[in-house]
Protein backbone atom coordinates (compact mmCIF):
# COMPACT_ATOMS: atom_id res chain seq x y z
CA UNK A 1 0.00 0.00 0.00
CA UNK A 2 1.11 2.99 -0.77
CA UNK A 3 1.70 6.13 1.68
CA UNK A 4 -0.27 9.00 1.38
CA UNK A 5 1.74 12.25 0.30
CA UNK A 6 2.05 14.33 3.13
CA UNK A 7 2.10 17.50 1.31
CA UNK A 8 -1.49 17.01 -0.27
CA UNK A 9 -3.04 18.53 2.58
CA UNK A 10 -0.88 21.67 2.92
CA UNK A 11 -2.11 25.02 1.76
CA UNK A 12 -1.23 26.47 -1.25
CA UNK A 13 0.15 29.30 1.14
CA UNK A 14 2.29 26.92 3.14
CA UNK A 15 3.55 25.09 0.09
CA UNK A 16 4.52 28.30 -1.32
CA UNK A 17 6.38 29.35 1.68
CA UNK A 18 7.94 25.90 1.82
CA UNK A 19 9.00 26.03 -2.12
CA UNK A 20 10.53 29.04 -1.16
CA UNK A 21 12.64 27.59 1.76
CA UNK A 22 14.13 24.60 -0.41
CA UNK A 23 15.46 26.99 -3.62
CA UNK A 24 17.07 28.92 -0.72
CA UNK A 25 20.59 28.99 0.06
CA UNK A 26 21.23 26.19 2.93
CA UNK A 27 21.84 27.83 6.06
CA UNK A 28 26.09 27.38 7.27
CA UNK A 29 26.65 26.65 10.90
CA UNK A 30 27.72 29.10 13.09
CA UNK A 31 30.49 30.27 13.00
CA UNK A 32 32.51 30.13 16.61
CA UNK A 33 32.98 33.52 18.05
CA UNK A 34 37.21 34.98 17.92
CA UNK A 35 39.06 34.71 20.66
CA UNK A 36 40.40 37.62 22.89
CA UNK A 37 43.57 39.21 22.49
CA UNK A 38 46.34 38.30 23.81
CA UNK A 39 46.32 41.41 25.94
CA UNK A 40 42.78 41.18 26.82
CA UNK A 41 42.57 39.52 30.30
CA UNK A 42 39.01 40.46 31.20
CA UNK A 43 37.78 38.94 27.44
CA UNK A 44 39.61 35.75 28.52
CA UNK A 45 38.37 35.02 31.56
CA UNK A 46 34.70 36.00 29.99
CA UNK A 47 35.83 33.47 27.40
CA UNK A 48 37.00 30.55 30.14
CA UNK A 49 33.76 31.43 32.07
CA UNK A 50 31.51 30.49 29.19
CA UNK A 51 33.26 27.39 28.25
CA UNK A 52 32.20 25.77 31.80
CA UNK A 53 36.20 27.08 33.19
CA UNK A 54 35.97 29.98 35.58
CA UNK A 55 39.13 28.53 37.18
CA UNK A 56 41.32 29.98 34.45
CA UNK A 57 41.99 33.64 33.38
CA UNK A 58 44.71 33.57 31.62
CA UNK A 59 45.21 33.18 27.38
CA UNK A 60 45.70 30.16 25.89
CA UNK A 61 49.14 29.09 25.38
CA UNK A 62 50.18 28.59 22.24
CA UNK A 63 50.39 25.15 19.85
CA UNK A 64 54.00 24.94 20.12
CA UNK A 65 53.97 25.18 23.99
CA UNK A 66 50.78 22.73 24.37
CA UNK A 67 53.02 20.07 22.49
CA UNK A 68 55.95 20.81 24.48
CA UNK A 69 54.00 20.20 27.30
CA UNK A 70 52.23 17.23 25.66
CA UNK A 71 55.41 15.81 25.23
CA UNK A 72 57.06 16.07 28.99
CA UNK A 73 53.42 14.87 30.21
CA UNK A 74 54.04 11.72 28.53
CA UNK A 75 57.40 10.70 30.20
CA UNK A 76 57.41 8.09 32.43
CA UNK A 77 59.27 8.91 36.08
CA UNK A 78 62.23 7.95 37.02
CA UNK A 79 62.70 7.67 40.75
CA UNK A 80 66.34 6.27 40.82
CA UNK A 81 67.94 8.76 38.23
CA UNK A 82 65.35 11.53 39.38
CA UNK A 83 63.68 12.08 36.15
CA UNK A 84 59.52 13.42 36.52
CA UNK A 85 57.85 14.92 33.57
CA UNK A 86 57.94 18.33 34.73
CA UNK A 87 61.02 18.09 36.55
CA UNK A 88 63.57 21.23 36.43
CA UNK A 89 60.71 22.74 33.99
CA UNK A 90 59.98 26.47 34.77
CA UNK A 91 55.67 26.67 34.52
CA UNK A 92 53.83 29.33 34.44
CA UNK A 93 50.06 30.07 35.71
CA UNK A 94 48.72 29.54 32.03
CA UNK A 95 50.93 26.31 31.65
CA UNK A 96 49.13 24.88 34.84
CA UNK A 97 45.66 25.80 33.58
CA UNK A 98 45.80 23.99 30.21
CA UNK A 99 47.38 21.05 32.21
CA UNK A 100 44.32 20.88 34.16
CA UNK A 101 42.10 21.17 31.32
CA UNK A 102 43.58 19.02 29.51
CA UNK A 103 44.29 16.07 32.59
CA UNK A 104 43.59 12.60 31.65
CA UNK A 105 42.60 13.35 28.31
CA UNK A 106 40.23 16.29 28.79
CA UNK A 107 38.69 14.94 31.72
CA UNK A 108 39.84 18.10 33.87
CA UNK A 109 41.03 19.21 37.38
CA UNK A 110 40.71 16.99 39.93
CA UNK A 111 37.73 18.36 42.44
CA UNK A 112 37.88 17.85 46.71
CA UNK A 113 33.90 18.00 46.31
CA UNK A 114 33.38 15.79 44.00
CA UNK A 115 32.75 11.95 45.52
CA UNK A 116 32.91 10.44 42.39
CA UNK A 117 37.22 11.82 41.77
CA UNK A 118 38.39 11.25 45.25
CA UNK A 119 40.62 8.34 43.83
CA UNK A 120 41.80 10.59 41.04
CA UNK A 121 45.55 11.53 41.32
CA UNK A 122 46.11 15.13 39.86
CA UNK A 123 48.93 17.07 37.86
CA UNK A 124 52.33 15.44 38.46
CA UNK A 125 54.39 18.76 39.54
CA UNK A 126 57.26 17.00 41.20
CA UNK A 127 60.61 18.73 40.74
CA UNK A 128 58.47 21.52 38.51
CA UNK A 129 59.79 25.20 39.06
CA UNK A 130 56.32 27.40 39.96
CA UNK A 131 58.70 29.88 41.92
CA UNK A 132 56.60 32.76 42.64
CA UNK A 133 53.89 31.39 40.25
CA UNK A 134 50.41 32.92 40.64
CA UNK A 135 48.24 29.90 41.38
CA UNK A 136 45.29 31.70 42.98
CA UNK A 137 42.23 29.77 43.31
CA UNK A 138 43.15 26.77 41.02
CA UNK A 139 42.00 23.71 41.49
CA UNK A 140 44.92 21.38 42.41
CA UNK A 141 43.61 18.79 44.64
CA UNK A 142 45.54 15.82 44.86
CA UNK A 143 48.14 17.46 43.36
CA UNK A 144 52.10 15.09 43.26
CA UNK A 145 54.27 17.51 44.50
CA UNK A 146 56.87 15.02 46.09
CA UNK A 147 57.15 11.28 46.50
CA UNK A 148 54.10 9.91 47.12
CA UNK A 149 54.71 6.05 49.01
CA UNK A 150 56.00 5.75 51.96
CA UNK A 151 58.40 3.11 51.04
CA UNK A 152 59.27 5.19 48.19
CA UNK A 153 60.78 7.45 50.84
CA UNK A 154 62.35 5.14 52.90
CA UNK A 155 64.31 3.72 49.90
CA UNK A 156 64.89 6.98 48.33
CA UNK A 157 68.36 9.09 48.87
CA UNK A 158 68.22 12.49 50.33
CA UNK A 159 69.28 13.69 47.16
CA UNK A 160 65.86 11.86 45.23
CA UNK A 161 64.07 13.41 47.74
CA UNK A 162 65.23 16.86 47.05
CA UNK A 163 64.94 15.99 43.38
CA UNK A 164 61.03 15.13 43.88
CA UNK A 165 59.76 18.16 45.52
CA UNK A 166 58.02 20.71 43.74
CA UNK A 167 59.21 24.40 43.81
CA UNK A 168 56.60 27.12 44.86
CA UNK A 169 59.14 29.51 46.53
CA UNK A 170 56.76 32.69 47.32
CA UNK A 171 53.48 31.74 45.55
CA UNK A 172 50.76 32.83 45.37
CA UNK A 173 48.81 30.47 46.55
CA UNK A 174 45.65 32.26 47.99
CA UNK A 175 42.43 30.25 47.92
CA UNK A 176 43.86 27.59 46.25
CA UNK A 177 42.25 24.05 46.22
CA UNK A 178 45.57 21.48 47.14
CA UNK A 179 43.22 18.96 49.06
CA UNK A 180 44.97 15.55 49.88
CA UNK A 181 47.99 17.03 47.71
CA UNK A 182 51.25 14.94 48.63
CA UNK A 183 53.98 17.48 48.94
CA UNK A 184 56.69 15.76 50.91
CA UNK A 185 59.48 17.74 50.97
CA UNK A 186 57.93 20.37 49.11
CA UNK A 187 59.45 24.08 48.71
CA UNK A 188 56.80 26.56 49.72
CA UNK A 189 59.48 29.08 51.61
CA UNK A 190 57.45 32.36 52.01
CA UNK A 191 54.22 31.40 50.13
CA UNK A 192 50.94 32.83 50.32
CA UNK A 193 48.88 29.99 51.56
CA UNK A 194 46.21 32.65 52.91
CA UNK A 195 42.89 31.02 52.70
CA UNK A 196 44.09 27.88 51.30
CA UNK A 197 42.12 24.66 51.12
CA UNK A 198 45.14 21.87 52.72
CA UNK A 199 42.55 19.40 54.05
CA UNK A 200 44.24 15.57 54.28
CA UNK A 201 47.41 17.16 52.29
CA UNK A 202 50.91 15.61 53.26
CA UNK A 203 53.27 18.04 54.08
CA UNK A 204 55.95 15.47 55.85
CA UNK A 205 59.20 17.60 55.94
CA UNK A 206 58.01 20.43 53.53
CA UNK A 207 59.90 23.35 53.80
CA UNK A 208 57.51 26.23 54.72
CA UNK A 209 59.56 28.19 56.69
CA UNK A 210 58.12 32.08 56.34
CA UNK A 211 54.83 30.97 54.51
CA UNK A 212 51.69 32.55 55.53
CA UNK A 213 48.67 30.37 56.23
CA UNK A 214 46.21 33.11 57.54
CA UNK A 215 43.08 31.68 58.10
CA UNK A 216 44.13 28.68 55.41
CA UNK A 217 42.20 24.57 56.27
CA UNK A 218 44.52 22.16 57.45
CA UNK A 219 42.23 20.25 59.25
CA UNK A 220 43.96 16.45 59.16
CA UNK A 221 46.80 18.00 57.56
CA UNK A 222 49.78 16.29 57.99
CA UNK A 223 53.02 18.38 58.95
CA UNK A 224 55.00 15.88 60.93
CA UNK A 225 58.27 17.08 61.03
CA UNK A 226 57.70 20.25 59.02
CA UNK A 227 59.64 23.52 58.44
CA UNK A 228 57.13 26.25 59.82
CA UNK A 229 59.88 28.75 60.85
CA UNK A 230 58.60 32.07 60.48
CA UNK A 231 55.47 30.82 59.49
CA UNK A 232 52.59 31.98 60.11
CA UNK A 233 49.20 30.02 60.95
CA UNK A 234 47.02 32.97 62.33
CA UNK A 235 43.89 32.32 61.94
CA UNK A 236 44.39 29.14 60.31
CA UNK A 237 41.86 25.88 61.00
CA UNK A 238 43.58 22.78 62.46
CA UNK A 239 41.79 20.00 64.13
CA UNK A 240 42.43 16.53 65.88
CA UNK A 241 43.69 14.85 62.66
CA UNK A 242 46.46 17.86 61.86
CA UNK A 243 49.63 16.52 63.15
CA UNK A 244 52.14 18.48 64.28
CA UNK A 245 54.70 15.54 65.39
CA UNK A 246 58.35 16.86 65.70
CA UNK A 247 57.94 20.32 63.80
CA UNK A 248 60.83 22.80 63.67
CA UNK A 249 59.01 26.03 64.94
CA UNK A 250 62.17 28.30 64.92
CA UNK A 251 65.77 28.77 63.62
CA UNK A 252 67.90 31.75 63.83
CA UNK A 253 67.00 32.67 60.07
CA UNK A 254 63.71 32.95 60.11
CA UNK A 255 62.46 33.48 63.04
CA UNK A 256 59.45 31.30 65.15
CA UNK A 257 56.72 30.55 64.10
CA UNK A 258 53.38 33.01 64.49
CA UNK A 259 49.88 31.67 66.75
CA UNK A 260 47.46 33.99 66.92
CA UNK A 261 44.17 33.08 66.40
CA UNK A 262 44.50 29.72 65.72
CA UNK A 263 41.36 27.25 65.80
CA UNK A 264 43.25 24.38 67.33
CA UNK A 265 40.48 21.96 67.72
CA UNK A 266 41.41 18.96 69.15
CA UNK A 267 44.83 18.62 67.61
CA UNK A 268 47.32 17.12 70.23
CA UNK A 269 49.93 19.42 71.09
CA UNK A 270 51.75 17.11 73.47
CA UNK A 271 53.79 15.63 70.15
CA UNK A 272 55.77 19.33 69.76
CA UNK A 273 58.80 20.35 71.48
CA UNK A 274 57.78 23.48 72.58
CA UNK A 275 61.35 24.50 74.16
CA UNK A 276 62.57 25.34 71.24
CA UNK A 277 60.38 28.22 71.08
CA UNK A 278 61.24 30.70 73.36
CA UNK A 279 58.90 33.75 72.15
CA UNK A 280 56.41 33.57 69.67
CA UNK A 281 56.35 34.99 66.15
CA UNK A 282 54.59 37.96 67.51
CA UNK A 283 56.92 38.88 69.78
CA UNK A 284 59.90 38.48 67.42
CA UNK A 285 58.08 40.73 64.42
CA UNK A 286 57.29 43.84 66.93
CA UNK A 287 60.42 45.49 65.74
CA UNK A 288 59.00 45.25 62.48
CA UNK A 289 56.44 47.20 63.16
CA UNK A 290 58.13 50.38 64.43
CA UNK A 291 57.81 52.50 61.28
CA UNK A 292 53.55 52.60 62.21
CA UNK A 293 54.06 54.93 65.31
CA UNK A 294 53.23 54.37 69.05
CA UNK A 295 49.50 53.10 67.98
CA UNK A 296 51.28 50.22 65.58
CA UNK A 297 53.37 49.34 68.28
CA UNK A 298 50.85 48.99 70.79
CA UNK A 299 48.45 47.05 68.74
CA UNK A 300 51.40 44.68 67.91
CA UNK A 301 51.79 43.97 71.50
CA UNK A 302 48.43 43.51 72.22
CA UNK A 303 48.95 40.90 69.23
CA UNK A 304 51.61 39.07 71.07
CA UNK A 305 49.66 39.28 74.64
CA UNK A 306 46.64 37.68 72.86
CA UNK A 307 48.64 34.57 71.20
CA UNK A 308 50.57 34.14 74.27
CA UNK A 309 47.60 33.58 76.15
CA UNK A 310 45.88 31.71 73.81
CA UNK A 311 49.02 29.04 73.23
CA UNK A 312 49.17 29.03 77.20
CA UNK A 313 45.55 27.78 77.50
CA UNK A 314 45.14 25.60 75.50
CA UNK A 315 48.77 23.55 76.40
CA UNK A 316 47.37 23.71 79.83
CA UNK A 317 43.99 22.01 78.81
CA UNK A 318 46.07 19.18 77.91
CA UNK A 319 48.39 18.90 81.03
CA UNK A 320 51.28 20.38 79.46
CA UNK A 321 51.51 23.12 82.09
CA UNK A 322 55.28 23.70 82.27
CA UNK A 323 55.49 25.31 78.39
CA UNK A 324 51.82 26.68 79.23
CA UNK A 325 52.96 28.76 82.51
CA UNK A 326 56.17 29.56 80.21
CA UNK A 327 53.71 31.53 77.88
CA UNK A 328 51.68 32.74 80.11
CA UNK A 329 54.74 34.65 81.88
CA UNK A 330 55.77 35.91 78.85
CA UNK A 331 52.15 37.44 78.52
CA UNK A 332 52.28 39.07 81.62
CA UNK A 333 55.78 40.27 80.82
CA UNK A 334 54.38 42.03 77.43
CA UNK A 335 51.08 43.75 78.80
CA UNK A 336 53.44 45.46 80.98
CA UNK A 337 54.54 46.90 77.60
CA UNK A 338 51.19 47.61 76.59
CA UNK A 339 50.20 49.45 79.92
CA UNK A 340 53.66 51.43 78.79
CA UNK A 341 52.48 52.92 75.03
CA UNK A 342 49.07 53.50 76.77
CA UNK A 343 50.40 55.85 78.90
CA UNK A 344 52.41 57.56 76.65
CA UNK A 345 49.83 57.41 73.47
CA UNK A 346 49.28 60.97 72.39
CA UNK A 347 45.97 62.72 73.14
CA UNK A 348 45.63 60.39 76.58
CA UNK A 349 43.66 62.22 79.47
CA UNK A 350 45.83 63.02 82.54
CA UNK A 351 43.83 60.88 84.55
CA UNK A 352 43.68 58.10 81.96
CA UNK A 353 48.07 58.65 82.49
CA UNK A 354 48.11 58.33 86.06
CA UNK A 355 45.98 55.34 86.23
CA UNK A 356 48.14 53.74 83.67
CA UNK A 357 51.05 54.49 85.63
CA UNK A 358 49.82 53.04 88.72
CA UNK A 359 49.41 49.98 86.84
CA UNK A 360 52.46 49.77 85.13
CA UNK A 361 54.44 50.52 88.15
CA UNK A 362 52.40 48.17 89.72
CA UNK A 363 53.20 45.64 86.87
CA UNK A 364 57.03 46.15 87.58
CA UNK A 365 56.76 45.32 91.27
CA UNK A 366 55.01 42.08 90.56
CA UNK A 367 57.48 41.34 87.92
CA UNK A 368 60.45 42.09 90.63
CA UNK A 369 58.65 40.49 93.72
CA UNK A 370 57.21 36.86 92.38
CA UNK A 371 57.51 37.06 88.67
CA UNK A 372 53.80 37.56 88.17
CA UNK A 373 54.00 34.05 90.18
CA UNK A 374 56.00 32.38 87.99
CA UNK A 375 59.47 32.98 89.14
CA UNK A 376 59.23 31.69 92.72
CA UNK A 377 62.74 32.58 93.74
CA UNK A 378 62.29 35.74 93.53
CA UNK A 379 60.18 36.01 96.38
CA UNK A 380 62.97 33.85 98.70
CA UNK A 381 65.42 36.71 97.18
CA UNK A 382 63.20 39.53 98.09
CA UNK A 383 62.41 37.89 101.25
CA UNK A 384 66.37 37.52 102.32
CA UNK A 385 67.12 40.86 100.76
CA UNK A 386 64.96 42.28 103.25
CA UNK A 387 65.57 40.12 106.00
CA UNK A 388 69.84 41.48 105.30
CA UNK A 389 68.86 44.87 104.98
CA UNK A 390 66.81 45.47 108.69
CA UNK A 391 69.51 43.44 110.21
CA UNK A 392 72.47 45.83 108.76
CA UNK A 393 70.16 48.44 109.98
CA UNK A 394 69.38 47.45 113.44
CA UNK A 395 72.57 46.68 114.30
CA UNK A 396 73.67 50.63 113.15
CA UNK A 397 70.53 51.44 115.41
CA UNK A 398 71.54 49.54 118.65
CA UNK A 399 75.61 48.75 118.53
CA UNK A 400 74.88 46.38 121.62
CA UNK A 401 72.97 43.64 119.30
CA UNK A 402 75.10 41.00 117.75
CA UNK A 403 74.48 39.90 113.82
CA UNK A 404 72.66 36.52 115.36
CA UNK A 405 70.49 39.24 117.64
CA UNK A 406 70.08 41.70 114.62
CA UNK A 407 68.57 38.62 112.34
CA UNK A 408 66.40 37.18 115.40
CA UNK A 409 64.82 40.63 115.46
CA UNK A 410 65.11 41.46 111.77
CA UNK A 411 62.81 37.81 111.63
CA UNK A 412 60.49 38.42 114.22
CA UNK A 413 59.50 41.85 112.91
CA UNK A 414 58.40 40.67 108.91
CA UNK A 415 56.60 37.64 110.32
CA UNK A 416 55.51 38.99 113.58
CA UNK A 417 54.41 42.37 112.52
CA UNK A 418 56.48 44.70 114.46
CA UNK A 419 59.22 43.86 117.59
CA UNK A 420 58.52 45.43 120.49
CA UNK A 421 59.81 44.33 123.94
CA UNK A 422 59.20 46.38 127.33
CA UNK A 423 62.77 48.27 126.74
CA UNK A 424 61.55 49.75 123.72
CA UNK A 425 59.53 52.80 123.32
CA UNK A 426 57.08 53.65 120.16
CA UNK A 427 58.99 55.94 119.38
CA UNK A 428 62.50 54.27 119.46
CA UNK A 429 64.33 53.86 116.15
CA UNK A 430 64.46 50.18 116.23
CA UNK A 431 60.79 50.52 117.01
CA UNK A 432 60.38 52.17 113.84
CA UNK A 433 62.33 50.09 111.60
CA UNK A 434 60.46 47.23 113.28
CA UNK A 435 57.49 48.80 112.40
CA UNK A 436 58.06 49.45 108.31
CA UNK A 437 59.76 45.87 108.07
CA UNK A 438 56.39 44.59 109.14
CA UNK A 439 54.72 46.09 106.58
CA UNK A 440 57.17 45.97 103.81
CA UNK A 441 56.77 42.04 105.06
CA UNK A 442 52.69 42.17 104.64
CA UNK A 443 53.46 43.48 101.46
CA UNK A 444 55.66 40.99 100.15
CA UNK A 445 53.58 38.30 101.67
CA UNK A 446 50.46 38.87 100.03
CA UNK A 447 51.68 39.65 96.60
CA UNK A 448 53.21 36.10 96.95
CA UNK A 449 50.59 34.31 98.17
CA UNK A 450 47.84 36.60 95.79
CA UNK A 451 50.16 35.81 92.46
CA UNK A 452 50.30 32.19 93.36
CA UNK A 453 46.79 31.55 93.48
CA UNK A 454 46.42 33.53 90.26
CA UNK A 455 48.56 30.84 88.70
CA UNK A 456 47.45 27.86 89.96
CA UNK A 457 43.85 28.38 90.62
CA UNK A 458 43.18 31.01 88.25
CA UNK A 459 41.35 33.58 90.37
Amino acid sequence: MSTPRQHSSTSPGLAKRNSKAVVSPAVSPQTPAPLPATDNREGWHAHWQVQGQPWRTEPEIDQKRQEELATRRAIVPDLEKGIYPFGGTKLTRADIEWLLATHENGRGPVYSNDGQRVDRVGLDLRGADLCYANLENLPLASTIGGLQHWNEWQLATEEQRKAAGVHLEHANLRYTHLERAKFRYAHLQAANLRYAHLESAFLFQAHLEEASFYKAHLEDTNLREAHLEGASLCLAFLDQGTTLDAAMLVNKKHGPLSLLDVHWGETNLATVDWSQLTVLGEEHNIQHKSAQGKKGKEEAYREAVRAYRQLAIVLQSQGLNEPGARFAYRAQVLQREVLWYQMVQPGARIQQRFQTLGAWLFSWFLFLIAGYGYKVWRSFLAYLLVIGTFMALYLRLDLHLVWYEALVVSMTAFHGRGFSPSTFSPGDPLSIAAAIEAFVGLIIEVTFIATLTQRFFNR
